[in-house]
C-alpha cells in the first residue's frame, strides 16, 4: 500500500467512513502486533513491529507535527483510538532490555474528571464534585451557582456596599480539575492538585488571587484594576490576557507562559520582566528567565484534555500521571534512559497509559494506587 492510499484510508476511517473490511484491516494492525507471535523471537518481534508502525505512519517525519491537515494529523487522532495514545519515543542510548508487552492489570485506574472543593468566605465548604446544577451560595453581593456544563460562575447582584473583601478558595485534589468563572468575567481552568484563592467580588484598585499547582486564565479586560496572580515567589500582572501559570513545588520553578497580550512576571526580590505571546518567564531561586519561541501547545495541553511531551525524560511524565491518576510513582533499579515527545489524551485509563510505555520498553507493576517503574 503506498504512503498516499494509507493517508486516504485512515482519513476514511477517522470520519467513520471506512467499511468493515477497511477498518478491521486498520485496527487489525495494533492487534497483529500487540502480542506475541508464537514462534518469533522478542528482537524479530520488535523489529517486525517497528516496521510495520513505519510503514503505516510512512510521511510522518516529512510533514510539519503543527500542521493538522497531515497525514500526521490523521494517523494521530486514529492511532489514539487504536493503541491508546500516540507517543514518539527518543532513544538517547541503545537499548539493552528485550521487548516485553504490557501484561493485564485487574487494578486499573480511571482518569480524573471535574473534583473539586469550594471553602466558602464563611468557612463551610461544597463538594463541587457532587453538588447538584444551581445556586450554591450567596456571598456579599455575588451569588455562586454551578451551571449545567459543570463550572462555578460568580455573578455580581449589585446589592452589596460592603468594602471588605470576602475570599473563597477552590482546591482541585489529584485527579482532579474544575473551570471557575470570576465574578469579573476572568474565566480560570484548575488543574489537579491546585488551589486558588481569589476574593468574592474585587474591591478596591486591583483584582489579586493565589495560586498553587496550575492554572490557566483568561483575564477580562480593565485598564483600570490590573489583574495579579501570586505563586510560589512570583507575582503576575495582567490587564487582560490568556497565560498559563505551572507552579507546581515537585517541578523545577515557576513557569508562566504566555499566549495573548502581555504580562509582567515580578520575583519577591524585586526583578521583572515582560513577557509577549509565545514566551515563558521561568522563575527559579529567584530569578527570572524568559524563554523565546516555546512550545504553546505543550503548556495549555493539559486544558485541552492532553498529556504532552517534548523530549522529558522518565520522572517528567511520571510526576504528570501521578497527579492526575492520584497515585505514587517508585522506582526499581536503574531508571530507563528514555527521552518522551508526543502527546496522548487524558481521558484513559491508567493501564492504557501505562501500556504504552510498556510498548517501547518501560516496564511497569501496578500494586494499589502505586506504580513501580523498572528497568
Amino acid at each position: 500500500m503506498q504512503p498516499k492510499e494509507i493517508e486516504q484510508l485512515l482519513e476514511k476511517y477517522n470520519k467513520g467512513e471506512a467499511t468493515p473490511a477497511e477498518k478491521a484491516l486498520i485496527e487489525s494492525w495494533y492487534l497483529t502486533y500487540r502480542n506475541d507471535a508464537p514462534g518469533t523471537s522478542h528482537q524479530q518481534l520488535e523489529e517486525d513491529q517497528q516496521d510495520s508502525l513505519n510503514k503505516l505512519l510512512f510521511q510522518i517525519n516529512s510533514k510539519s507535527k503543527r500542521s493538522y491537515t497531515s497525514a500526521f494529523a490523521i494517523a494521530a487522532s486514529i492511532l489514539v483510538f487504536i493503541t491508546a495514545g500516540v507517543l514518539m519515543f527518543k532513544h538517547h542510548q541503545p537499548a539493552k532490555q528485550q521487548f516485553a508487552a504490557a501484561k493485564p492489570v485487574k487494578n486499573d485506574i480511571a482518569p480524573g474528571g471535574n473534583k473539586a472543593i469550594l471553602t466558602l468566605a464563611n468557612g463551610s465548604t461544597v463538594v463541587l464534585t457532587d453538588a447538584k446544577n444551581g445556586k450554591l451560595a450567596s456571598q456579599g453581593g455575588v451569588v455562586v451557582s454551578k451551571t449545567a456544563d459543570g463550572q462555578v460562575k460568580y455573578a455580581e447582584t449589585g446589592s452589596s456596599s460592603s468594602n471588605t473583601l470576602a475570599y473563597n478558595t477552590a482546591t482541585t485534589p489529584k485527579g482532579g480539575q474544575y473551570q471557575f468563572i470570576l465574578s469579573d468575567g476572568t474565566k480560570v481552568w484548575l488543574n489537579s492538585a491546585s488551589s486558588i484563592k481569589y476574593p468574592v467580588n474585587f474591591i478596591g484598585n486591583e483584582r489579586k488571587v493565589e495560586l498553587t499547582g496550575e492554572a490557566y486564565f483568561e483575564v477580562a479586560h480593565n485598564a483600570a484594576k490590573p489583574f495579579r496572580v501570586v505563586s510560589s515567589g512570583q507575582t503576575v500582572e495582567v490587564l487582560g490576557t490568556h497565560f498559563n501559570i505551572n507552579a507546581y513545588a515537585d517541578e523545577n520553578g515557576v513557569k508562566t507562559t504566555l499566549l495573548q497580550g502581555s504580562v509582567k512576571v515580578s520575583s519577591a526580590g524585586g526583578g521583572s520582566s515582560v513577557i509577549k505571546p509565545g514566551e515563558q518567564a521561568q522563575f527559579n531561586n529567584g530569578k527570572i528567565n524568559v524563554v523565546s519561541d516555546v512550545d504553546l501547545d505543550a503548556a495549555v495541553a493539559w486544558k485541552n484534555g492532553l498529556f504532552y511531551f517534548e523530549d522529558s525524560n522518565i520522572q517528567e511524565v511520571m510526576r504528570q500521571f501521578a497527579r492526575w491518576y492520584d497515585v505514587d510513582v517508585k522506582y526499581e533499579g536503574e531508571l530507563p534512559s528514555r527521552h518522551f515527545s508526543g502527546e496522548i489524551p487524558r481521558n484513559l485509563n491508567a493501564i492504557q497509559m501505562l501500556d504504552i510505555l510498556s510498548f517501547k520498553k518501560i516496564h511497569y507493576k501496578l500494586q494499589g494506587k502505586t506504580i513501580i517503574v523498572m528497568p
